[in-house]
């Protein structure tokens, strides 16, 4: 084993990640993403690559503009093609337009390849690695050779394999990267092939882990073990088939665990915001499984856990939250007996203790609700609420006299609209509106909002309904089965979750949506 004191990071969600399923970046989105990037610290932000489509030669264009702070921009690209030298092959000449003082090219270091994708001979691919390679130095440019199957290639002829990174080496590669690209190796076979290619290169080795195995992140840190000193991965694992080595996951293990600085000091801090923001900006739902950085990273739901975390939170929490700036949570239900309870106490500065009569009775109340189908797991803001009423800490919001949702189809290629009538009132005060909307949820809370307004007006402008999900909790009951809403809200500060329960889905989003804005009002109205 190596012991390494620097590792290079080198990301590339902008193009290995936009090949997820599912994944689309627009060029404003990749922008947005890369200064992210820069601005927690990589070292290295391969951007897509140019000419293969509009939308990777557009961001080069625009990112000509942009001034990055810590990363270096990486245009990607293959070898020259067999029938061009490099001066003459268009894709060549594409990378260079992009500008951008790195480039990384992929060539084949697996005969299988060799022989029948290219269908050139062994002797050709090498001379199309080093005549690509010495080109790209020619003018100027940083060049970086990832080694594609290059462990496919080693487990079938090493020598050759090792063979291709040699001539990279020799035409002037900056560094030589061991790509797992089927995701099928081994971390004990990553770890033989990386410290063999380490001991016959004289340039930096880099590794470059898939996930079909769910080992690219174990692949990652066996590789650097073995002297890798170049990762290549993606921010939540974003990528082609099953993903690639989620980086969210190796910067922690190489500062905390293995003590190799990757990234500046006091980056990691913001590890769990940089992958929210790159969920967000993909518009997709964050994986709450996520080691790290994911929401039930530290969440903690069993009564003897939750208890000995409160006491010592090392009992059962292998880091700090804090250091990847993530949060404890004490999940709410009846397994976690008193402790959920007490926690949440305390976070409303209330002292209590589990013997305490209230706790007792909120224990109850919980386990009757989850009959009813509740479950808090996902909505600590209604269990929050539900705190406050029994210790006698809520304030009502306002009070509902009623609502009625109609929704009107008026011919079978015509939309259904959607309209709420509703009535509240507020200390004695009523207000009565009405409100169309895409649908029920959106109707009933565009006409509370509406008659919220006249009352709340500052703070609910701050209050943004972010997610809907429903779930149903009897399936066996068919359609008269119970619904399960949870709703997403967020303000400026953060988010929060609420739940409703039905068989009648309106009013099982009621439920939720009346809990979501009633918390964030309290929130904001300084009654928390």
């Amino acid at each position: 084993m190596i012991k390494l004191k620097q590792v290079v990071i080198y990301d590339t969600t902008l193009r290995d990640g936009m090949q997820g399923e599912g994944i689309t970046f627009s060029e404003e989105d990749k922008l947005k993403i890369a200064r992210k990037l820069d601005e927690f610290g990589v070292a290295y932000i391969e951007g897509g690559w140019p000419g293969s489509n509009t939308t990777d030669t557009e961001f080069f264009r625009r990112a000509k503009d942009v001034k990055f702070s810590n990363a270096r921009l990486v245009a990607f690209g293959s070898t020259r093609r067999a029938k061009y030298t490099p001066d003459e092959d268009p894709l060549i000449a594409k990378i260079l337009q992009a500008d951008t003082s790195v480039v990384t090219i992929f060539g084949k270091s697996w005969d299988l390849h060799v022989k029948e994708v290219l269908r050139v001979t062994l002797e050709q691919n090498l001379e199309m690695i080093r005549d690509t390679i010495a080109y790209l130095t020619a003018q100027g440019k940083e060049v970086i050779f990832d080694a594609e199957h290059f462990f496919d290639g080693y487990k079938a002829d090493s020598q050759y394999a090792l063979a291709t990174l040699k001539v990279a080496e020799e035409a002037g590669a900056s560094c030589v990267v061991l790509c797992d690209t089927n995701g099928g190796t081994l971390p004990s076979e990553i770890a033989e092939a990386t410290a063999e290619a380490v001991r016959h290169s004289g340039i930096f080795v880099g590794i470059h882990a898939h996930n079909d195995s769910e080992l690219a992140v174990a692949n990652t840190i066996a590789a650097v073990q073995a002297g890798a000193a170049h990762v290549q991965g993606t921010v939540n694992g974003l990528g082609e088939r099953c993903g690639n080595a989620n980086l969210c996951s190796i910067i922690p293990i190489l500062e905390f665990k293995m003590g190799i600085r990757c990234v500046p000091d006091g980056a990691v801090a913001h590890l769990t915001e940089l992958s929210r923001y790159v969920d967000e900006v993909a518009n997709v739902v964050p994986n709450d499984a996520l080691p790290f950085v994911g929401a039930s990273a530290f969440a903690h739901k069993a009564g003897v856990h939750a208890d000995a975390v409160e006491k010592n939170p090392r009992t059962y929490e292998h880091i700090d939250p804090k250091a990847v700036g993530g949060s404890r949570r004490i999940l709410i239900s009846s397994y976690a007996g008193g402790s959920s309870v007490v926690h949440m106490a305390k976070r409303l500065d209330v002292d209590l203790n589990k013997q305490d009569p209230q706790v007792k009775s909120l224990l109850d109340q919980v386990i009757g609700l989850e009959r009813e189908g509740y479950s808090f797991e996902e909505a600590e803001a209604s269990f929050e609420l539900v705190v406050k009423k029994a210790l006698g800490l809520y304030k009502k919001v306002f009070d509902l006299k009623g609502f009625r949702v109609i929704v009107e189809k008026r011919g079978p290629d015509e939309q259904c609209i959607t309209e709420a009538t509703l009535k509240i009132a507020v200390d004695g005060v009523e207000a009565f509106t009405v409100a169309e909307g895409d649908g029920p949820v959106h109707a009933l809370d565009s006409a509370l909002r509406l008659a919220l307004e006249r009352f709340y007006g500052k703070e609910l402008a701050k209050i943004k309904l972010s997610d809907f999900k429903v779930r149903v909790v009897n399936t066996r009951a068919g359609t008269a089965a119970k619904v399960r809403t949870i709703i997403e809200s967020r303000d400026p500060e953060g988010s929060w979750s609420t739940v409703g329960v039905s068989e009648n889905i309106i009013e099982a989003s009621w439920k939720a949506l009346a809990d979501s804005v009633e918390y964030g009002l309290l929130k904001h109205l300084g009654n928390r």
